[in-house]
């Protein structure tokens, strides 16, 4: 398996461009040392104003949203602990702190935030197993820790000049590939069998995968296509009279109907999360055209649409922390006039109801909500994914690449098929 070579056509150089005649400089620096690929990518990824705009006039950083960014970074950066891992063993849950920083632009050892990111992300790489797992605590969480850890050392990866993530990325690649299940997805545990457990599992391991395209890594396109069929088997039609998963039944008839991602692929567990993290996957895979991607659109913007804004400054995010992460990818992923027309109540909520406690340094840009996730690694999981969805509009993730990339879909299919 080529899981530790570079791929030059979805290298993170390209990524970086954000022009038509930064694209055309980018193509030649591909072959340039080194030296000269950073210095351009640090040219081409870093913001040139201070606030971003979007196509369509959408201001998508605002002053205040950019000052509860600033406070819920000061908020990591002042409660991580000597260790690194702000009093949590889960290192997904650690690397979700790196990705709050790294979505702003802050990477190991360099500047205000280089220390903090540094010391989580040594906490995440000396606690890899031999076998390449990332994960240190209960082992029915061993595919949700190491997806999400694998995910972000993806992201660091291609950021960093670092070779240690580079050698603890490729095996934690490796474990995703060998522990693919006979039908495509994952099991909690880090076992292979013949059938997965669930949508959230693959569409863990999925962004990993995605996460080391975006490094310039190159993924056995066979695990890929076995993973987008496994999310595709995940959609749920409601239509009774079709009578189960609807094998036989042709692709225009299927549309007619409403449906949506969902945790197992039956009529239960549709929620809003699932619905994001299916079209995530789709959209991160490069199956723009898939006609489900647009029916689960229209699930998570009722869902946005109905939220009530919690009292200001009472912590409760707009959503629960795994939802948002979520549905916050999925509008960016989508983008157009779902991104312009539904980010801003995300946003606009996140700084409406972060804790404001000046001089109160464990409480001064908290968010709280224990629905998913509890002890040591609450604050920090809803601390981190508001920072990071604050932070989607300065694109420097590589996960954020701007434009439909046709490499991927030419790589990993697109269109429709059947699940």
């Amino acid at each position: 398996m080529k899981l530790g070579t570079r791929n030059s056509e979805l290298g993170t150089i390209e990524r970086g461009a954000r022009s038509e005649e930064g694209r055309r400089v980018c193509s030649s620096a591909l072959r340039a040392p080194r030296s000269a690929l950073v210095l351009l990518l640090a040219v081409f990824i870093m913001p040139t104003a201070t606030f971003a705009h979007a196509p369509g006039g959408l201001k998508e950083i605002t002053p205040e949203s950019r000052a509860a960014l600033d406070r819920g970074l000061e908020w990591l950066a002042a409660n991580q602990g000597p260790e690194g891992n702000w009093g949590s063993n889960d290192l997904g849950l650690v690397s979700m702190g790196v990705l709050a920083f790294l979505a702003d632009g802050h990477t190991p050892g360099k500047g205000k935030y280089g220390p903090t990111v540094e010391k989580a992300l040594n906490f995440v790489l000396k606690n890899a197993k031999p076998s390449g797992l990332l994960n240190i605590v209960d082992r029915k969480r061993d595919m949700y820790n190491h997806g999400l850890a694998t995910f972000v050392l993806g992201q660091a990866h291609g950021m960093t000049s670092d070779p240690r993530i580079g050698q603890v990325l490729d095996k934690a690649l490796k474990l995703i590939a060998e522990t693919q299940c006979g039908d495509g997805g994952w099991q909690y545990e880090a076992v292979k069998l013949s059938h997965g457990h669930d949508l959230s599992l693959s569409v863990m391991q999925a962004k990993a995968l995605r996460s080391a395209v975006d490094s310039g890594l190159e993924v056995p396109p066979d695990v890929i296509a076995m993973a987008i069929k496994d999310v595709r088997g995940k959609y749920w039609i409601s239509a009774p009279e079709l009578r189960g998963r609807y094998t036989d039944v042709s692709e225009e008839t299927l549309k007619r109907y409403p449906g949506q991602f969902t945790y197992t692929g039956s009529a239960g567990n549709a929620t809003t999360a699932m619905a994001a993290a299916g079209v995530v996957c789709m959209q991160e895979f490069g199956q723009y055209d898939d006609w489900r991607i647009q029916k689960n659109m229209d699930v998570i913007k009722r869902a946005i649409a109905a939220v009530t804004v919690g009292p200001k400054n009472s912590g409760r995010m707009p959503f629960d922390p795994y939802t948002l992460y979520y549905v916050g990818q999925a509008l960016y992923q989508v983008g157009g006039e779902d991104w312009v027309g539904f980010y801003p109540r995300l946003r606009d909520g996140l700084v409406a109801t972060q804790v404001a406690a000046p001089g109160v340094p464990a409480r001064n840009g908290l968010w709280i909500d224990e629905a998913r996730v509890r002890g040591a690694g609450a604050p920090l999981y809803c601390v981190s994914v508001g920072c990071f969805i604050l932070a989607i509009p300065n694109r420097y993730l590589p996960i954020l690449q701007e434009g439909k990339i046709e490499g991927l879909r030419q790589q990993f299919g697109g269109g429709e098929k059947q699940p």
